[in-house]
C-alpha cells in the first residue's frame, strides 16, 4: 500500500496538519512537565536515548492504548535495544526530524519498547514481522491496532526511498490513510494475522523420550551431528554463509559429542575449526577481549561491533571448555581475555554485569575498534610498524571502512612478550578514544549465564577470584531482583531488570528463572554451599508452577504476567538458549541431585525434550541447548558426591571432566569422593588419580 505514494505526499500531508500539531504540541508539554515525551522516567537506557526526540513516545503500558483508543489512531510499536546500530541510524533519520515527529505525533500513537527489558513483547511482533515480510531484526517497526493487533510491520525504513523501500514519510502517509478510510478491513486484517499466529509453532505430537532406548536417543544425537555437517562451513568455520553468528549453543553441543565413537571426530572437527577461526578474527577484540554480536562476513573479519553479555557469558564458558577438553592454549587465553573484558567493562558498581556496549562512538559504527597503518605507527617504534601491522592484519586499503581494518590475530606472536606489549601500548592509545556507549541495566538472564561461566572457568583455570566475582552477582541477583510477598509479589518471583541497584518493573520471563537457577547450580557446585542449590530448586519450582503449558513443555510468560495479543512461546534458541531448552538442561542437572524433587524434574525434563525428535535432525542449530541436554540425559548424568572441605582437590578434579558430571557435596559420606550414574555407585575413593581416570580426565 506504500508503493503508489510519490516522494512529496508526506511533506504536503504535514503542512496540512500544522496548526493541530502545534495545539497537541503544547497540551502535551503541559502535560507531561514540559518534556515532549514520557521516556524521561525510564529504567531502560535504550528509552532514555530517546527522552528528547520530539516523537511523543509513550511506554507499553494500558494507558498508552486507551490513548489509542480514545483518539481512533492506529498505534506505531518501535522496537530496538541500546546496542543497535541500525536502531541509531533511524533514530537520527526519522525521529528525531521535526516534520515526521510531527505527524507521527497527529496520526498515531507512538510506543517505544526495549527488546531486552520485554522480550515478550518482542517476541510477539517479531514473529509477525516474520511472517509478513520473510524477515526480522531491529529496528523493529510494527503498525497495529488499539487491542494490540499488527497489520503492517518491517524493520529499518530509510528517510528516502531506497533498494524498494518506502521512505519512512511514505509509510507513515499510505498507514494512516489507509486506516482512515478502511479501518474495517484493516483491523479484520490483524485479526487473521494474530490467528495464524496461533495456529503456528510447538509440534502437536511430541515424543516419549522417557520410552526411547539409550541407542534411539543417541541416534538422534548423532544424525544432529551428521547434519550439521551439511551446513559446515570447512575453510573458515561456522555454519552456512554471510552473516555469521558465534553458534555458542551448537558448539556447546559438539564439544560433548566429540566423546561418541562415530562422530567424535567430525564433531570436534568443527568445534575446533570454529572456535580457533572466531577467537583470530576481528569477531574478538584482540587488544580488550570479549566478542562482537556477530560478523558481517563468512570470515570472521568485520564484526558488527556491539558486544553482548550474553554473547561473551556463553562463549566464556565454551572455550572454558575447550580448553578441558583439548589443553588449547588459545582457549586458555581467550578465557583469561574475555573475563578481563566482563570485570572491566560490563561489571556495575553493584557487583553485577552491564547489558552491552555499543556499535557506535562519535556517531560512527566500529570508530573505536578500528585502525589505519599510520595509527599503528603512531604508537608503535617505527622498527616495528610492519611487523605489527602484519601481525594484526592491518592494510594500506583496509579491511573495514574509510581505509582502516578491524584486528586480527591469525598466527601467534613468535615473542609473547613482545606481543603484550604491544597490546598493552595499542589498548592504551585507544583509551584516548572516545568509548562506545554503555547499556547499564543488569538482565537477570544474562547475569545467571555470566555467573554459570564465571564459577566454572574459576574451577577449572583454579582462579577463585573468579568464583568470588560470580558469588558477588548472585548475591545481587537474589537481594535486588526476588519479588517480595510483603510487597504485592509472589514468593521466588523474579524481576527481568535492575538499574543502579534498583529493580525494574517487569516481569521475569521463563529464561530469567532458568539462567539464574542454571548459575546457582555452577555456584553451589565449586563453592559446595547449600543455599545456592536451594535458590535454583526454588526458582526452578517457581518457573515449573507458573510457565507450563501442561503438554510438556512451557511459554515464556508467567500465567500471572501481563495478558498480551497472545502468549508467547518457543523451544528454539536464538543468540541465547530459549527459556524451553534452558529449563529442560537445568531439570536434567537437578535431577541428579537427589531429593523429593528428583524424580519429578527428570521426567518433566523428558516431556520438555519431547519436540527433540522431530527437530534434532532437520534444525539443529536451532536446539543446540536441547541437544546438551539431551547428551546429557543420555550420559546419566553422573553424580559425584564429595564429602566436604578437605577434599576440594576431588571437587576439582570432577570439574574437569568432559562426561556429564554433578557434584553433590555430602558431609555425611566418609572422606573421598563417590561417584553414582543411573543409581549404580562405585566405592567412595581418596584417590584422585583413580577418580579422573574414571571421569576421563585429562591434566593439560
Amino acid at each position: 500500500m506504500c508503493a503508489v505514494l510519490k516522494v512529496g505526499c508526506f511533506k504536503r500531508t504535514a503542512e496540512q496538519t500544522e496548526p493541530a500539531l502545534r495545539l497537541l504540541d503544547e497540551s502535551l508539554r503541559e502535560d507531561n512537565g514540559g518534556v515532549t515525551n514520557r521516556l524521561e522516567h525510564s529504567s531502560s537506557p535504550y528509552l532514555l536515548q530517546h527522552a528528547d526526540n520530539p516523537v511523543h513516545w509513550w511506554e507499553w503500558s494500558p494507558e498508552a492504548f486507551s490513548e489509542a483508543r480514545e483518539r481512533n489512531v492506529p498505534i506505531f510499536l518501535s522496537i530496538g535495544y541500546s546496542a543497535c546500530h541500525w536502531c541509531h541510524v533511524m533514530a537520527h533519520e526519522s525521529f528525531e526530524n521535526q516534520e515526521i515527529a510531527d505527524y507521527l505525533n497527529t496520526n498515531f500513537v507512538s510506543i517505544k519498547v526495549d527488546r531486552e527489558e520485554r522480550p515478550d513483547i518482542d517476541s510477539i511482533y517479531m514473529e509477525a514481522t516474520v511472517a509478513l515480510t520473510g524477515h526480522g531484526g531491529w529496528p523493529m517497526s510494527v503498525f497495529m491496532d488499539a487491542d494490540g493487533k499488527p497489520f503492517y510491520a518491517g524493520t529499518y525504513f530509510p528517510p528516502e526511498p531506497h533498494h524498494g523501500l518506502p521512505s519512512f514519510g511514505q509509510l507513515l502517509v499510505s498507514i494512516s490513510e489507509t486506516w482512515k478510510q478502511r479501518r474495517p478491513e484493516v483491523q479484520a486484517a490483524g485479526q487473521r494475522i494474530i490467528d495464524a499466529l496461533n495456529r503456528r509453532g510447538i509440534p502437536n505430537s511430541p515424543a516419549e523420550i522417557s520410552e526411547m532406548s539409550a541407542g534411539e536417543l543417541q541416534s538422534i544425537l548423532r544424525g544432529s551431528v551428521r547434519s550439521l555437517e551439511e551446513s559446515f562451513d570447512p575453510l573458515y568455520g561456522g555454519f552456512g554463509g554471510a552473516p555469521k553468528f558465534p553458534p555458542s549453543m551448537v558448539l556447546e553441543f559438539l564439544l560433548r559429542m566429540s566423546l561418541d565413537s562415530e562422530v567424535g571426530e567430525s564433531a570436534l572437527f568443527m568445534a575446533n575449526k570454529t572456535l580457533d577461526a572466531m577467537a583470530r578474527g576481528g569477531l574478538y577484540d584482540q587488544l580488550r577481549g570479549g566478542f562482537a554480536r556477530y560478523s558481517v562476513d563468512a570470515q570472521w573479519v568485520v564484526p558488527h561491533f556491539e558486544k553482548m553479555l550474553y554473547d561473551n557469558a556463553l562463549l566464556i564458558r565454551v572455550y572454558a571448555h575447550w580448553w578441558r577438553l583439548t589443553g588449547n592454549p588459545l582457549a586458555q587465553r581467550v578465557v583469561r581475555e574475555s573475563i578481563e573484558f566482563l570485570t572491566t567493562e560490563l561489571m556495575t558498581d553493584q557487583g553485577a554485569f552491564a547489558s552491552a556496549l555499543d556499535a557506535d562512538s562519535e556517531g560512527e559504527e566500529g570508530k573505536f575498534y578500528a585502525w589505519s597503518p599510520a595509527e599503528i605507527a603512531e604508537v608503535v617504534s617505527p622498527e616495528n610498524v610492519d611487523r605489527v601491522t602484519q601481525l594484526l592484519s592491518v592494510t594500506a586499503g583496509g579491511t573495514f571502512e574509510h581505509g582502516k581494518s578491524t584486528l586480527q590475530l591469525h598466527q601467534d606472536p613468535e615473542d609473547w612478550s613482545q606481543w603484550w606489549e604491544t597490546r598493552a601500548l595499542l589498548a592504551s592509545a585507544q583509551d584516548t578514544r572516545v568509548r562506545p556507549g554503555r547499556d547499564d541495566k543488569v538482565v537477570a538472564a544474562w547475569n545467571g549465564l555470566a555467573i554459570a561461566a564465571l564459577a566454572e572457568s574459576g574451577a577449572i583455570f583454579d582462579q577463585p577470584q573468579w568464583i568470588q566475582v560470580a558469588t558477588r552477582a548472585a548475591e545481587y541477583l537474589l537481594a535486588t531482583h526476588v519479588g517480595d510477598p510483603d510487597n504485592g509479589t509472589r514468593a521466588n518471583a523474579l524481576f527481568r531488570t535492575s538499574l543502579q541497584g534498583i529493580a525494574g518493573r517487569h516481569a521475569g520471563v521463563l529464561d530469567d528463572y532458568a539462567n539464574v537457577a542454571e548459575g546457582l547450580v555452577c555456584l553451589y557446585q565449586v563453592t559446595g554451599e547449600d543455599r545456592w542449590l536451594n535458590h535454583a530448586r526454588s526458582f526452578t519450582r517457581s518457573a515449573l508452577d507458573h510457565f507450563s503449558d501442561y503438554a510438556g513443555g512451557f511459554f515464556d510468560t508467567a500465567d500471572d504476567s501481563e495478558q498480551l495479543v497472545r502468549r508467547p512461546r518457543d523451544f528454539s534458541d536464538n543468540a541465547e538458549p530459549s527459556g524451553w531448552l534452558a529449563m529442560a538442561n537445568v531439570l536434567v542437572r537437578l535431577s541428579a541431585h537427589h531429593n523429593s524433587d528428583s524424580e519429578a524434574f527428570r521426567t518433566t525434563a523428558e516431556g520438555a525434550l519431547g519436540i527433540l525428535p522431530g527437530v534434532a535432525t532437520s534444525a539443529p542449530r536451532a536446539v543446540g541447548w536441547g541437544l546438551v541436554a539431551l547428551w546429557s540425559l543420555v550420559q546419566g548424568p553422573c553424580e559425584v558426591a564429595v564429602s566436604g572441605e578437605h577434599d576440594q582437590d576431588l571437587a576439582d578434579i570432577a570439574m574437569l571432566s568432559p562426561l556429564a558430571v554433578e557434584i553433590r557435596w555430602d558431609r555425611s559420606l566418609p572422606a573421598g569422593a563417590q561417584v553414582c550414574r543411573r543409581n549404580v555407585c562405585e566405592l567412595p575413593t581418596k584417590d584422585p588419580a583413580a577418580l579422573g581416570e574414571y571421569l576421563k580426565v585429562q591434566i593439560h
